[in-house]
């Protein structure tokens, strides 16, 4: 009988197991996470959950039942300490030990945090008991200060000022979201978090902080003082390496991986937040910390140790929800070719490409889904097009996909 272990609660995690299930495999499939929740998706977290639209129930990857009915064992509130790659064991914080034929690890990310910055009214988001304790401070009324203007500070800003909360967000940044959207996007969302009453404080870095008896004082660099209920750290995050570091596997800025999910020792792979995968494409590493890589690394690598030598060549795709505002994204960028507005940053309807040599590299866009839906497919094949033609809202980018045997048969006959 052979054995997958799966280290991580997951969609990276549970992907896997759908996909070896889905394949035929039948032999013993174990999952091991560290929190005692089923596996579940983490994007609710900082917008539906928050809002009361969801219970943690409505954002499982799977229900209950459908473990039990795939034989895939749970160890849950269960953390892996320790690895023996040669033994092929895995170490349980309870005592036991798993061999394995194969380990997957979909460890993740944890949150990045600050020396100095604890206490009971500071908070961080990324798990369902960060949220729940984050969401029981949210009353109308009440100041939360947020560090950070990425996605978490972003979309908890969003969810809070709706909720009837002042919101201050400080980054040291000039624009929010600035580092992964560009200034283009970040202005525009700037300013429609400012219009909801949300207080931006870019170019701002928080110094130091004081809990008292009635809330937060937060200090800044330039000696200024701010007083607020509760803070939010929404600064980054961390990979979850480090067991694979202490096993000797190659880490750096996470769990180093070629094309196949492979690392650097026999029979363990590394999926998801977790994962610094070499791109076929891009020749180069990429660490990628949003939903849907992670459920088609998981579907991928199924695929992998059931025998298929399948690179996971996926591009980098992501969204978010704040307000009634779409934000969407596709592809890499390195830097080194030109940026292409397309539509109205007026309107605040617009698409920030990057071309280089003739061809789309990716594309940022604010309520413009079909750019995005079609550059997604553009991405795969070869075409060519201008800037001239990019910046045209006219022009239609679908025009620019191969067309099917089908459609040039049919212009043939006419």
């Amino acid at each position: 009988m052979t054995r997958f272990v799966l280290v991580g609660g997951g969609v990276a995690s549970a992907a896997t197991a759908a996909g070896l299930r889905e394949a035929g495999f039948d032999g013993e499939i174990v999952l091991v996470s560290d929190e005692s929740h089923l596996p579940y998706e983490r994007p609710p977290l900082s917008k539906e959950f928050l809002t009361g639209t969801f219970a943690h129930t409505d954002f499982r990857v799977n229900q209950e039942s459908w473990y039990a009915d795939n034989a895939i064992e749970l160890e849950l509130g269960t953390r892996a300490t320790d690895l023996d790659p040669v033994a092929r064991r895995v170490s349980l914080s309870e005592g036991r030990s798993l061999t394995y034929d194969a380990l997957v690890l979909a460890t993740g990310v944890r949150a990045r945090t600050l020396p100095g910055f604890d206490g009971e009214r500071v908070h961080f988001l990324r798990t369902i008991a960060d949220a729940e304790r984050l969401g029981q401070r949210l009353a109308p009324g009440r100041h939360l200060a947020i560090l950070g203007a990425g996605f978490i500070g972003c979309e908890v800003a969003a969810v809070a000022v709706a909720r009837g909360l002042r919101v201050t967000v400080f980054d040291p940044g000039p624009v929010p979201l600035g580092r992964a959207l560009g200034a283009e996007i970040g202005g525009a969302m700037g300013g429609i978090h400012t219009e909801r009453g949300v207080e931006i404080r870019t170019g701002e870095v928080v110094s130091a902080m004081t809990e008292t008896a009635s809330g937060v004082q937060l200090r800044t660099s330039s000696g200024k003082l701010f007083e607020c209920d509760d803070l939010l750290v929404g600064i980054g995050s961390i990979p979850n390496s480090e067991i694979a570091a202490q096993a000797g596997i190659d880490v750096d800025g996470g769990i180093l991986t070629d094309e196949y999910g492979r690392t650097s020792v026999p029979h363990v792979h590394a999926i998801g937040d977790v994962a610094s995968r070499f791109h076929p494409v891009h020749g180069r590493r990429l660490r990628v910390e949003h939903h849907e890589v992670a459920m088609r690394h998981g579907a991928n690598t199924a695929r992998n140790l059931l025998g298929a030598s399948e690179p996971f060549a996926e591009e980098h795709f992501f969204w978010s929800h704040q307000y009634e505002h779409n934000l969407q994204s596709v592809g890499h960028f390195a830097g080194g070719g030109t940026r292409v507005i397309r539509g109205s940053i007026e309107e605040r309807s617009f698409s920030v490409f990057s071309l280089e040599n003739g061809r789309i590299r990716s594309v940022v866009a604010l309520d413009r889904p079909l750019d995005v839906l079609h550059t997604r497919k553009l991405l795969a094949v070869p075409h060519e097009v201008t800037a001239e033609q990019l910046a045209d809202k006219g022009f239609p980018l679908k025009s620019l996909l191969p067309r099917k045997a089908g459609a040039r048969r049919s212009e043939a006959r006419t």
